[in-house]
């Protein structure tokens, strides 16, 4: 009989919940190395609004996943499967311990649930094409994804981008597609330590979050990035909280305005979050109380987590 696949621990829930300060005390618990499931710290140069781990952190365990591409790039969930994959395998191969911390819903599905080979799509027409879409909304994307594709589960605007391309540029549904064509893959199993708070808890602490965020130079941030040629539709500059802070610099929002502004769209992303762990999470999952202390939610998911990969 084949042995059962390695059971990996996956560190998730919604954005803001403690994430990465309870991966900082695992690390002082074990011999890890942490894979970041966060497709906004991949890109480089988005430090403060992407609420990268701190480089002390980074110094103490290895991190994978970080800085990746330049914020003018487009990082798909197939590619981050396959990337991720690499690095679980290098982690393990060297006797460390993997540990995938992150929340986007995507990342996690094409690592360990894996994803078909998207089809080409004609350069030329999809360049037109974006030059159409990066004029439009995150509600008009998604609107007019739902109504090429009832198959479309949400997940952002770069999700709504692409259903739109496929559905226009081939003539098929990416849903359709996808249910059709075999998916590779990780061969590990995950088990998720799902952080969990209470609604009005988790939005204090997102505002506090972001209040840290702007005091650490979140506007001067965008602006260096701005003035070094990246476009204000660029794929990195759609992370929450940079899309508000160019809003105010172009005169659409208010200064007075701009920490409630992220903290809204941040609280709208964690619900939206919290409903796609509730549903769409495949494996072992356990829920954890967040409100504890880093170090002791440490200790209990560890614990948990090795009585579980017996």
């Amino acid at each position: 009989m084949a042995a059962p696949p390695p059971l990996i621990l996956v560190v998730t829930g919604p954005t803001g919940v403690g994430k990465s300060q309870v991966a900082a005390a695992l690390a002082r618990l074990a011999d890890i190395e942490i894979v970041s499931a966060d497709s906004g710290q991949l890109y480089r140069y988005l430090n403060i609004g992407t609420a990268k781990p701190s480089l002390e952190d980074r110094a103490a365990v290895p991190y994978h996943g970080i800085d990746l591409v330049l914020p003018t790039e487009r990082y798909s969930a197939g590619r981050y499967g396959a990337e991720a994959r690499g690095w679980i395998e290098d982690i393990s191969a060297r006797g460390r311990m993997p540990v995938v911390v992150g929340g986007t819903g995507f990342y996690l599905h094409a690592l360990f649930e894996g994803l078909f080979e998207e089809p080409e799509l004609d350069p030329e027409r999809r360049l037109k094409l974006a030059a159409v879409l990066a004029a439009c909304d995150r509600a008009t994307l998604e609107r007019w994804a739902l109504r090429l594709d009832a198959g479309f589960k949400g997940g952002g605007t770069q999700r709504a981008a692409r259903v739109i391309e496929v559905a226009l540029l081939t003539g098929q549904r990416l849903s359709a597609l996808q249910l059709s064509a075999p998916a590779v893959g990780s061969g590990y199993d995950p088990w998720y330590a799902v952080l969990t708070l209470p609604r009005p808890v988790l939005a204090e602490r997102i505002a506090a979050r972001t209040q840290r965020m702007l005091e650490s130079g979140l506007v001067d941030e965008v602006q260096r990035v701005l003035a070094a040629g990246v476009p204000n539709d660029a794929p990195g500059l759609r992370t929450l909280g940079y899309g508000e802070v160019i809003s105010m610099l172009e005169g659409r929002l208010q200064a007075a305005d701009l920490a409630e502004a992220i903290n809204a769209a941040t609280r709208q992303y964690a619900k939206r979050q919290e409903t796609w762990f509730r549903h769409q999470l495949r494996g072992p999952v356990e829920q954890f109380d967040a409100s504890a202390e880093p170090e002791a939610l440490a200790n209990e998911v560890l614990g948990r987590y090795r009585a579980a990969a017996i």
